[in-house]
């Protein structure tokens, strides 16, 4: 039995919760994976998961091991990457946490570039628009721009992000263009779930906040964006969102005098996987691609100058 291959099938079929998913992530066909896992349990006399027709539940067993072992699979990989480094090779796995619009539109190509340039490196690249204790969650770089900290988790600023507040022409024309943070209050608003219904402001009196009527509630920035450009309501959008639409006259940016704060975009990486050399080298590669200029701001600048005065 190989134990190791077992365990990495288990860390798998949580992470995807399926046999297929885990299957595709591993690069090997669904009954390898639940042959495995099948050892598995025979091994420790005890079921990992509950099955069902849609999904894999983890069992009390599964749920409450899955950090050991993943933290197991961890060692060996980190034992086998330095066993490499000493041949001159860089090697392993890197387990990334990515926005999901940003990822899907900017963060993706960065990625893959990297993994081209690194041929002895492999990579899980999970798309999630949350907060994300990497330490609990098993990531050894969770990207995102919300302002929480974690215990034994390092932060790295990657870009600054600049944040415009818009709506659609067609909005303004039927709705009328508020002129104070405070007229938001009778305007449909576009909410992005976890930022918050509770807008803030730049002012020269200093911060203004205002707790906005949604019209609209989601998690996907994306899909705030295509309702602002719809003329559903007034959002707060990055400058990656906002911009291009701007750029072509869908989205106008309002209360301008009032600036929306910028936040960065950083990198929580547990302390325990920081110095670690691929973990250290992705994370210089990101800081390389989004400084001192973001690809985002590249094609904004780009465009402004092919524009005839």
């Amino acid at each position: 039995m190989d134990t190791l291959s077992n365990l990495k099938a288990f860390v798998a079929t949580a992470d995807a919760g399926s046999f297929s998913g885990a299957a595709r992530q591993l690069g090997i066909v669904p009954s390898v994976i639940s042959k495995r896992i099948d050892q598995l349990e025979w091994r420790i006399r005890a079921p990992l998961f509950t099955r069902s027709t849609r999904r894999l539940t983890l069992t009390d067993v599964g749920d409450r091991y899955l950090p050991t072992v993943r933290e197991l699979v961890r060692q060996v990989d980190d034992a086998l990457a330095g066993m490499a480094r000493a041949s001159g090779e860089l090697e392993g796995h890197i387990r990334v946490k990515v926005p999901t619009t940003l990822g899907v539109l900017y963060l993706s190509d960065i990625l893959n570039d990297f993994l081209r340039s690194q041929p002895m490196i492999s990579m899980d690249i999970v798309l999630a628009d949350r907060s994300v204790n990497p330490i609990e969650e098993g990531f050894d770089i969770a990207i995102g721009a919300l302002p929480e900290l974690y215990g034994r988790v390092q932060d790295r600023p990657l870009c600054l992000m600049k944040r415009r507040l818009c709506a659609a022409p067609a909005y303004l024309e039927r709705k009328g263009t508020p002129q104070h943070p405070g007229d938001l209050l009778d305007h449909d608003c576009l909410v992005f779930t976890t930022s918050g219904a509770r807008w803030e402001f730049q002012s020269q009196q200093g911060l203004i906040g205002i707790d906005v009527r949604p019209k609209l509630r989601t998690n996907d920035g994306a899909a705030i964006c295509q309702a602002a450009i719809s003329g559903s309501g007034i959002a707060v959008l990055a400058d990656y969102l906002a911009a291009p639409a701007i750029q072509a006259g869908q989205l106008v940016e309002i209360l301008q005098p009032f600036e929306v704060p910028d936040v960065w975009l950083k990198a929580l990486v547990p302390t325990n996987r920081i110095e670690l050399p691929r973990v250290r080298m992705l994370l210089d590669w990101l800081e390389q691609n989004l400084k001192p200029m973001t690809p985002w701001e590249k094609i904004w600048n780009t465009s402004h100058r092919d524009t005839p005065e």
